[in-house]
């Protein structure tokens, strides 16, 4: 701020922005990107829209894996799509190739899909991926890949970029990430997205009419924080790692709840579905949004409903808030359960 550089950039980005960008991912996944092929947004979720804007017509099908973050279903609505919901067991929350086959129709034009997921904490592995790019190339879809929280994977969990697998699918896959998880600037708004030039030059045209290019002072930051805050990330990453492991010691012993081990981002889906119908201090619990406003109400205790994200019966928890609140949070959630009759 203090040089000045507070102006108008290029709608696409700065260029030292998208090259920090393509140095990234050529040193963390071996892909090689021109800047005509990066387009810097206001966020991640922007470029999503502005993605799905480009690709899809009134009446086109997107496949989306449930559970899913809440805006996809909607952005998709927005263009006058149909989002096409393909169901996953709690036992993982992962789509299977058989059932994603059987969401495709002639009118589908892609898939969407998130890894590590939020709300899940669920990664793909190498033999989905595989599986869904088969697909893809089969039927002639796109794949939007957000791989926001690729930073944050714990235990034996590996993330994997799809490029690094089946490198020829380039010209049908778009990359989206950013710095909110990984680097913590949730509220600086920065996204890039990374594809086939010509998708991306009809994503900055659509940009140029929407946002403009993103805040000028939040890229120069994204730019220090790609070049030299490395340190940082690991630091943050084995915080979360903590975190996590705390949540979930302290989830598995208590009542009428259980939950698959999250691999990634930092939350915690909870089924609760036997909770249902029991009765807190101050009503029935008759669905998931019922059960987060008692918890609320009579634990002061904040979750967002599973029915949010695709999944009735569940509650997503976070863990990215400092240990102390996660151990007083869970003495509460606790006590809450085991007072329902």
């Amino acid at each position: 701020m203090a040089q000045g550089k507070t102006h108008y950039t290029a709608s696409s980005g700065i260029p030292e922005l998208k090259k920090a960008v393509a140095t990234y991912y050529q040193e963390h996944f071996g892909l090689t990107y021109a800047p005509k092929q990066i387009l810097v947004g206001a966020g991640a979720k922007p470029l999503l829209y502005e993605a799905l804007g480009c690709l899809v017509n009134p009446g086109d099908e997107v496949i989306i894996p449930a559970p899913a973050w809440v805006s996809y279903l909607e952005q998709v609505n927005l263009f006058e799509g149909k989002p096409v919901v393909v169901e996953t067991a709690p036992s993982g929350y992962l789509p299977t190739l058989e059932a994603l086959e059987r969401a495709v129709t002639p009118r589908t034009v892609g898939l969407l899909l998130n890894s590590p997921c939020n709300p899940t904490g669920q990664v793909y592995g190498e033999e989905l991926l595989r599986g869904i790019g088969e697909l893809a190339e089969r039927h002639d879809l796109w794949i939007i890949w957000d791989e926001i929280y690729e930073r944050l994977v714990y235990g034996d969990a590996r993330h994997v970029n799809p490029l690094e697998l089946l490198p020829h699918l380039a010209p049908r896959v778009l990359l989206v990430n950013g710095v909110s998880k990984a680097f913590a600037m949730t509220g600086w708004r920065i996204g890039y997205a990374l594809g086939p030039e010509a998708l991306i030059a009809k994503m900055d045209e659509f940009q140029g009419h929407l946002t403009s290019n993103a805040c000028s002072v939040a890229q120069w930051a994204s730019l220090g924080a790609l070049q030299g805050a490395e340190a940082d990330v690991v630091r943050m990453h084995q915080a979360f790692a903590s975190r996590r492991e705390l949540m979930m010691s302290r989830l598995r012993n208590m009542p009428h709840i259980s939950f698959p081990e999250p691999r990634g981002a930092f939350y915690v889906l909870v089924d609760l579905r036997s909770c249902l119908g029991l009765q807190s201090a101050t009503r029935r619990l008759d669905d998931d949004s019922a059960f987060c406003e008692a918890l609320l109400e009579e634990e002061l205790v904040a979750a967002v409903p599973g029915s949010a994200f695709l999944a009735p019966g569940h509650l997503r928890l976070s863990y990215a808030n400092a240990t102390e609140e996660i151990t007083e949070g869970m003495n509460r959630l606790e006590r809450f359960l085991k007072s329902l009759k």
